[in-house]
C-alpha cells in the first residue's frame, strides 16, 4: 500500500499530480492557514507532511504517532523544533537554491524602489501634487557604484551581489559566519565585520536565516552605525530585525529607508508605524511568489518527500539531520 501523507497548503496541479503517482494523500484546500488541532486530526494516520511554515514541534508530534518525515515548501526552516525531530528521527527537507534568482531580483527591486522613492512618489503623481515648482522634494539617491554589504553570503546573498557588481558597478562588501574566498574572487568582494560593513555600505541587505543568535541581529545598535544616506533591505525573516529600533531609526533619521519583505510578526499589523512611514517600501513576504518558482519548489518538496519515504536519502536534509543517514 502507498504511503499516506498529507498536504498542508495549495500546491501546483502538477506537484499534486506527481504526488499521486506516489501516495495516497490527504489535503488543505484553502488559502488560509490550516488550523492547528484540525491539522492534528488529520496527521494521526499519516507517514509524511507537507508544508510551509507549519510548527513542527513536540505538540505536533505527539499527534503524528505515524509521521516519518517533513516536507517544507520554503528554504528556511525556523518552523523545525530540530531537537523534538532528532528524538523521533524525524526527517526534514526544505527547498534552497530554487529561488535564489527569483528572491535576488526582488531584494533589486526593493533596492531601486526605496532609493528612487518610486511607490511614494507613485502616490504623490496619482494624488494630484505633481507641481512644475517641483525639484528636490521629489530627489532620491543614486544605487549605481554604491557600497553594496551584505550580511549573510548564502546563494541568495551571492545572487545579489551578481547584480549589484555585474548590474549596478557596486562595490560588494560583505559578512558571514566565515569568509568565502571564491566569491571574494569572482565578484572582487570584500570580507569585513559586522560593524565595518555598517559604517561602510550604502545599501544593506540582510539574508541571515532566523536561529536564537541571529533574532534581532540588527537593532538600536546596528542602526547607529549607519549611514544617514543608507538603505536598509530585509528578506531574510522579520524577527532578525528589532522592529522598534527601525521604526526609531527611520523617525530620527539615522537612515535614509527601508525595503522589507519581512516582518516580525506576519500578516502585518495593520497598525504597524512602519506603514506610515514615507522612506519605507513593504511588501507581504513574496520572495519566491512568482508562478515558475513556486511550482519548482513544489516540485523540490515533493521529490524530497518521496526519497524520505521510500527509503532514500533526500537531495535537501536539512544539515541538523544528516546523522539520519549516517551508518
Amino acid at each position: 500500500m502507498l504511503p499516506q501523507i498529507y498536504i498542508a497548503r495549495k500546491i501546483p496541479v502538477e506537484v499534486e499530480s506527481y504526488i499521486a503517482e506516489h501516495f495516497r494523500y490527504k489535503k488543505w484546500d484553502r488559502l488560509e492557514p490550516i488550523p492547528r488541532e484540525y491539522l492534528f486530526e488529520q496527521l494521526a494516520d499519516c507517514e509524511g507532511l507537507l508544508t510551509s511554515g507549519t510548527r513542527i514541534d513536540q505538540e505536533l508530534l505527539e499527534h503524528s504517532p505515524k509521521l516519518k518525515a517533513v516536507s517544507n515548501i520554503s528554504v528556511g526552516y525556523n518552523n523545525f523544533d530540530l531537537e523534538a525531530m532528532r528524538e523521533r528521527k524525524i526527517v526534514g527537507t526544505n527547498t534552497p537554491k530554487v529561488l535564489d534568482d527569483t528572491v535576488a531580483d526582488l531584494i533589486l527591486s526593493l533596492m531601486l524602489s526605496v532609493a528612487r522613492r518610486v511607490p511614494e512618489l507613485d502616490r504623490y503623481v496619482r494624488a494630484g501634487h505633481w507641481s512644475s515648482k517641483d525639484d528636490e522634494n521629489i530627489f532620491g539617491i543614486d544605487v549605481h557604484h554604491k557600497t553594496l554589504g551584505i550580511i549573510g553570503m548564502g546563494n541568495i546573498g551571492q545572487a545579489v551581489a551578481q547584480r549589484g557588481k555585474w548590474g549596478f558597478g557596486m562595490n560588494i562588501l560583505y559578512h558571514n559566519r566565515h569568509p568565502k574566498p571564491a566569491v571574494e574572487q569572482a565578484l572582487d568582494a570584500a570580507y569585513r565585520s559586522k560593524e565595518e560593513l555598517l559604517r561602510e555600505s550604502d545599501f544593506i541587505v540582510l539574508m541571515t536565516p532566523l536561529t536564537p543568535e541571529t533574532r534581532h541581529y540588527i537593532g538600536e545598535r546596528e542602526f547607529a552605525m549607519m549611514k544617514p544616506s543608507a538603505v536598509f533591505i530585509n528578506a531574510s525573516r522579520g524577527a532578525t530585525v528589532d522592529e522598534a529600533a527601525l521604526i526609531n531609526a527611520l523617525r530620527q533619521k539615522q537612515i535614509f529607508g527601508a525595503g522589507l519583505d519581512v516582518f516580525e510578526q506576519e500578516p502585518v499589523d495593520p497598525n504597524n508605524p512602519l506603514l506610515t512611514i514615507d522612506q519605507v517600501v513593504v511588501l507581504p513576504h513574496i520572495g519566491s511568489a512568482t508562478s515558475q518558482t513556486r511550482l519548482e519548489m513544489g516540485m523540490l518538496a515533493a521529490r524530497n518527500l518521496v526519497d524520505a519515504l521510500y527509503g532514500r536519502k533526500p537531495s535537501q536534509l536539512v544539515k541538523e539531520l544528516q546523522h539520519l543517514y549516517e551508518s
